[in-house]
């Protein structure tokens, strides 16, 4: 419900139930059981601009269902921002967001009637508003209105990515846009899929439930679209799971998405496509890295071409530690220097699965190359090193940080107590006790390969599989790294 006080400065309160969207639209559509506010018959409003103003997609689906809500809903509200009102406040990683004040103004418009001057808003109001249908049309074409997330600008055609991993379920809807393309919807929530497999071998009926969950929301979101091909993935907690493929089976059978496990091999190459655009121009290569829930990816990206490899990657090794498991084994609450070096020590000893990894060394020493970091560790890092007063995936996505920047984070994230984390708007309590061992497993590897860069990406799997479906419909025409070819020097299979 979305309750609307009427005061001499009238203000709006939102209540998000669910998780905020990292990308970004300057439209909001949400949806409420009336208040006694609008059922008083008050066509507009003009208010104070929310600090909202197009940095995530407000994901409505999620909220009605986190909320309990019924799902027929008897009024929507389209938010449009106003001209002059500042892009750069936005909302973040916790899973509620608020909204304050800025100087600009917001229009509240309820569909079906006109706008009203705001003096006139009150809630014992009786003036009706003229009602005219085609004045409505003209106004919903020209703010792109959004129903059941459906922006009627978009042309499509429309492919959807999935990825379920050991911690998170993400999705992404996206159509082709010159050479590469605009994302129309998206979905990501923490499930813990893998939570216990490290001690028990087996999902467990709590961890199924919650990842059902999320899917049934990204089943909506795919059918609210004509999506002309799509990829759903499973990585490693599906992997290793004993009773995975029975997981796999009630997906198709309860939700009717038929989950594609894909090995190390095919991740890897898809967290190449992802973040290729990313690369510097002007280095030799990079190291990028792909620190995930129950696995780690490290990717040996070289210019540098020979006879038997014509693509960027050259060597590559999956690591059976991330996020999940390693909090596990060591604790993710209350962390002090000598448990977080034996996580650092852990990872290390997972190195000598990495064919390359002297003659990585060698060529880090030779040439510039920087690290490419993919994670929920590395974003986390920029939005606390940017001050991020909410997280905002514009401002971290391809962000550069120098090794001094790098270093004082680190220093800073794990000298925190876990209140501290979870007051932290670019942490949040469901990353609080996971963040430190995405920590742990990125000093490991500064360690072994130390770079004086690092690249932030806000992207990965999905991205990769987008950029696969529609360079095979022959939508993309740049080279976007999704052909490269898995070097002879990889690591484990």
């Amino acid at each position: 419900m979305l309750p609307i006080v009427s005061r001499p400065r009238p203000r709006v309160a939102l209540y998000s139930f669910g998780r905020n969207r990292k990308y970004g639209a300057s439209r909001f559509l949400l949806r409420f059981a009336p208040s006694p506010f609008v059922a008083g018959k008050c066509a507009s409003l003009s208010v104070p601009l929310c600090e909202i103003a197009g940095a995530c997609y407000s994901d409505t689906n999620a909220m009605l269902a986190d909320a309990g809500s019924p799902s027929s809903v008897e009024s929507e509200t389209v938010m449009t921002k106003t001209a002059g009102a500042d892009p750069a406040s936005v909302s973040g990683r916790n899973d509620d967001w608020s909204v304050s004040e800025a100087p600009a103004t917001v229009t509240v418009e309820v569909p079906g009637q006109t706008s009203a001057p705001a003096e006139s808003a009150s809630p014992g109001g009786n003036d009706k508003a003229p009602d005219s249908a085609e004045s409505r049309n003209r106004t919903r074409r020209r703010r792109g209105y959004r129903r059941r997330g459906r922006n009627l600008r978009s042309k499509g055609p429309f492919y959807a990515a999935l990825d379920l991993g050991t911690n998170n379920c993400r999705l992404l809807v996206a159509e082709p846009h010159a050479d590469s393309f605009r994302v129309v919807d998206s979905f990501s929530r923490i499930v813990r899929l893998g939570e216990g497999l490290t001690q028990s071998g087996r999902l467990s009926d709590a961890a199924m439930a919650r990842a059902l969950n999320a899917l049934r929301i990204c089943r909506n979101k795919i059918g609210d679209r004509n999506v002309k091909a799509m990829r759903l993935i499973a990585t490693e907690a599906c992997r290793q799971a004993a009773n995975g493929q029975y997981f796999l089976d009630r997906v198709k059978r309860e939700i009717g998405l038929d989950l594609e496990v894909i090995d190390r091999r095919t991740e890897a190459r898809l967290a190449v496509a992802g973040c290729h655009g990313l690369l510097d121009p002007q280095a030799a290569g990079a190291v990028l890295f792909d620190i995930g829930g129950g696995s780690s990816e490290i990717v040996w990206l070289d210019r540098k071409k020979n006879h038997r490899r014509r693509g960027l990657l050259r060597a590559w090794v999956s690591l059976p530690v991330g996020v999940v498991t390693l909090s596990e084994r060591h604790g993710g609450v209350e962390i002090d220097e000598a448990v977080f070096n034996a996580m650092v020590d852990d990872v290390q000893e997972e190195f000598h699965r990495f064919k390359a990894r002297e003659a990585l060394k060698d060529a880090l020493a030779e040439r510039y190359f920087h690290f490419l970091g993919t994670s929920g560790t590395v974003t986390t890092l920029a939005g606390v090193h940017l001050e991020l007063p909410r997280y905002d995936r514009r401002r971290v996505d391809g962000l550069w940080m120098e090794d001094q920047d790098i270093e004082r984070m680190m220093g800073r994230i794990t000298a925190m107590h876990y209140d501290e984390r979870v007051a932290n708007p670019c942490i949040g309590r469901e990353r609080a006790d996971l963040v430190l061992a995405g920590c742990a497993i990125f000093e490991a590897i500064r360690r072994e390969w130390p770079c004086n860069r690092l690249r932030v990406a806000d992207r990965g799997l999905r991205e990769g599989i987008l950029v696969q479906l529609m360079r095979s419909d022959g939508h993309l025409r740049s080279n976007t790294g999704g052909n490269s070819e898995v070097g002879s020097g990889g690591g484990a299979p």
